[in-house]
């Protein structure tokens, strides 16, 4: 395989740098250590036939199919997560009238699994006193969970979220 030929593969796959957000360019998009550390022996094995016979044809297909399969597994998890945002938003909207502020906070708790009262009050503009009935609301219908077990300073977590995002970060054995 040419150097081309990788080029046109990432610029197809879509990891060429002009698709990637800039605020996203800091951050690693696929994790792919998780499939090294899966196929550990593979890898090892690869990286000294690349040091050994020069074959980089070998360890580029490996790598490559660890971006497809890292990739897929992504795109599944964004799904399940578009999913479970979904069905959390249509109970929400089941609430009635409390439903505009609970929605409010929901959408701030989309990018903020972990939350406090005061700061997703702040961050939202909202009145503390309507970001707790909210997390309670939200902790009622099985969306959040609290996780400190005090009457002040409390947080939440919003779980369906935060298991999905940790899927395969078990400790490899």
């Amino acid at each position: 395989m040419r150097s081309d030929d990788v080029h046109h593969f990432r610029h197809r796959a879509g990891l060429h740098d002009q698709f990637v957000p800039h605020h996203a360019r800091g951050e690693p998009i696929l994790y792919l250590s998780l499939y090294f550390k899966q196929h550990r022996p593979a890898y090892y094995d690869l990286l000294d036939r690349v040091r050994a016979k020069g074959d980089w044809e070998t360890w580029l297909d490996f790598f490559l199919t660890g971006v497809r399969d890292t990739a897929e597994q992504a795109a599944a998890a964004a799904r399940r997560i578009v999913a479970v945002f979904e069905k959390h938003r249509r109970q929400i909207e089941g609430l009635g009238r409390p439903a505009a502020s609970v929605l409010r906070v929901f959408e701030h708790i989309e990018r903020n699994p972990i939350v406090s009262i005061p700061a997703t009050a702040r961050s939202i503009g909202i009145s503390a006193p309507t970001v707790a009935k909210s997390l309670e609301h939200m902790r009622h219908l099985g969306m959040l969970r609290e996780i400190t077990g005090r009457q002040r300073h409390r947080l939440f977590v919003y779980d369906a979220y935060l298991a999905i995002l940790s899927e395969g970060t078990e400790p490899i054995r």
